[in-house]
C-alpha cells in the first residue's frame, strides 16, 4: 500500500463515483418505467346525494311548438277624455280597486252645464211654438168644416204645425246631446278592476281623446301569442301548453281558447289566446314562454340536460353495480322525441332515448363530467338512492 502512488488512488475514487452514479440513474429509470407500466391500484371516489340522480322511466312526452307571448287582462281599458277641459278631480290613483260605475275623474263641468241649460230652454221655447201651431191647426180644421176659411188656409196651418213640431224635436235632440256632454265630463269605471296608471293630473287641461288612466281586471288573464302563418295551421282550440312567466321556475298550465281568423297587418302574424289554469299573482304585461302541445308519445325519457354531447356520440352517465361497488359508467344513447311531461309541470325539457335500460340510475347535469369507473358513494343509504325519482 505504501508503494501505490496517490494519483492512482484519486483516479480509483473518481471511477467508483462515476460507476455509482450510472447505477443510480439506471435504477431510477427502471423504477419510473415500472410505475408507468403498472395498472392503477386505486380508484377515485365521488360522493353523491340522492338528488343528484334520477331514474330513466317511460313518460308521456308532449311534443310541441315553442311559443312566447304577453300576459294580458281580458278586460283592459284606456280611459280617455270624451270632452275637453280642465281636470278638476282625480278620485282614483294607481293600485286603487274600483267597481263598475265608480267615479274615476271629473273634468270641469261648468261650460257643459251652461250649454245644457241653454239647450233645455231652447227646447222649451220650441215646445211652446209647437203647441201654438197645433192649436191653430185644430181651430182651422173646425173653421174649414163650417166654411169660414178656405182649405188652403188650413193646409198652411198644418205646415206651420209640422215645422214647429220638427223644431221642437230638434231642440230636444240638441238638449240630449248637451246633457250627454255634461255626463261625459264625469269619467266612470266601465268594469270592476284596478287602476294601473295615470297619464293626467288634477289641474291639467286635457283635450278630447286625451289619455287619463288605465284600468285592468286581473280576475281574468290570458296569454296573447303571435305565430307565423305556417305555425298557426296546426293549432286548434283546446290544445294544452306549459308556460313559464318571467323565467320563474314553476310552470303554469294553459289552454288555447281563441284563434284570430286573420293575420296582423305588417307582421303577418296570427294571434292565438291561451287561458291560464292558475293566474294568481300574475300581472298584466308580463312575458311568458313555453311549449304548446301538438302531440304525445310514450318513450323512455330523461332530462335533455342529462345528455352529454362532449363526444362524437351523445351519452349519459349512469351508476351501475360492479361487483361490490357502485361505479360511474358511460352509455351511448340515440336521441328521439323532445318535449315536456305535462303530468309533472315543474319538470324541464325531456328527450326520448334508446340504448339505455328502463330503471337505470342517471346522473343529473349538475354533477358534471365524471370519469368512467369512478366509485360512487351516497351520502344517504344506497337504498334511498335506488328509490330516487
Amino acid at each position: 500500500m505504501k508503494h501505490i502512488k496517490p494519483r492512482w488512488i484519486v483516479i480509483g475514487v473518481i471511477v467508483l463515483a462515476l460507476a455509482a452514479g450510472v447505477w443510480r440513474s439506471l435504477s431510477n429509470k427502471r423504477a419510473q418505467q415500472a410505475a408507468a407500466s403498472a395498472p392503477a391500484s386505486t380508484v377515485t371516489q365521488v360522493e353523491l346525494t340522492t338528488s343528484d340522480v334520477l331514474k330513466a322511466e317511460m313518460r308521456d312526452i308532449t311534443q310541441g311548438l315553442e311559443i312566447s307571448g304577453t300576459v294580458k287582462a281580458v278586460n283592459y281599458a284606456v280611459i280617455k277624455a270624451r270632452v275637453a277641459g280642465e281636470l278638476k278631480e282625480g278620485a282614483a290613483r294607481e293600485g286603487d280597486a274600483v267597481k263598475a260605475g265608480d267615479v274615476l275623474a271629473r273634468i270641469d263641468p261648468t261650460e257643459y252645464q251652461r250649454r245644457w241649460q241653454q239647450a233645455a230652454e231652447q227646447a222649451k221655447s220650441a215646445q211652446a211654438q209647437m203647441e201654438i201651431a197645433r192649436r191653430q191647426w185644430n181651430n182651422n180644421q173646425s173653421l174649414v168644416e163650417q166654411g169660414f176659411i178656405s182649405k188652403a188656409a188650413m193646409d198652411n196651418s198644418l205646415a206651420s204645425y209640422v215645422g214647429a213640431d220638427a223644431s221642437y224635436k230638434a231642440a230636444i235632440a240638441g238638449a240630449d246631446v248637451a246633457h250627454k256632454a255634461l255626463d261625459d265630463a264625469t269619467l266612470r269605471a266601465p268594469f270592476a278592476g284596478i287602476v294601473s296608471g295615470r297619464a293626467a293630473q288634477v289641474g291639467e287641461r286635457v283635450g278630447i281623446d286625451a289619455k287619463i288612466m288605465e284600468l285592468v281586471d286581473l280576475s281574468q288573464l290570458e296569454v296573447e301569442v303571435p305565430l307565423s302563418p305556417s305555425e298557426s295551421m296546426d293549432v286548434r282550440v283546446g290544445q294544452v301548453a306549459a308556460l313559464q312567466v318571467e323565467d320563474r321556475k314553476d310552470t303554469l298550465g294553459a289552454k288555447v281558447k281563441r284563434i284570430s281568423p286573420s293575420a296582423q297587418a305588417g307582421s303577418r302574424s296570427v294571434l292565438i289566446y291561451l287561458t291560464l289554469d292558475k293566474a294568481q299573482g300574475l300581472r298584466h304585461g308580463l312575458f311568458a314562454k313555453g311549449i304548446l302541445g301538438m302531440g304525445k308519445s310514450q318513450v323512455l325519457a330523461v332530462p335533455l340536460s342529462a345528455v352529454r354531447t362532449d363526444r362524437a356520440q351523445p351519452y349519459v352517465q349512469v351508476v351501475e353495480q360492479v361487483g361490490e361497488q357502485l361505479q360511474v359508467m358511460h352509455k351511448t344513447v340515440t336521441l328521439g322525441a323532445r318535449g315536456m311531461d305535462l303530468a309533472q309541470p315543474e319538470s324541464e325539457t325531456m328527450v326520448g332515448i334508446t340504448g339505455l335500460n328502463e330503471g337505470s340510475t342517471v346522473l343529473k347535469s349538475n354533477v358534471g363530467a365524471l370519469r368512467e369507473g369512478m366509485v360512487v358513494k351516497y351520502t344517504a343509504p344506497a337504498s334511498a338512492a335506488s328509490s330516487a325519482p
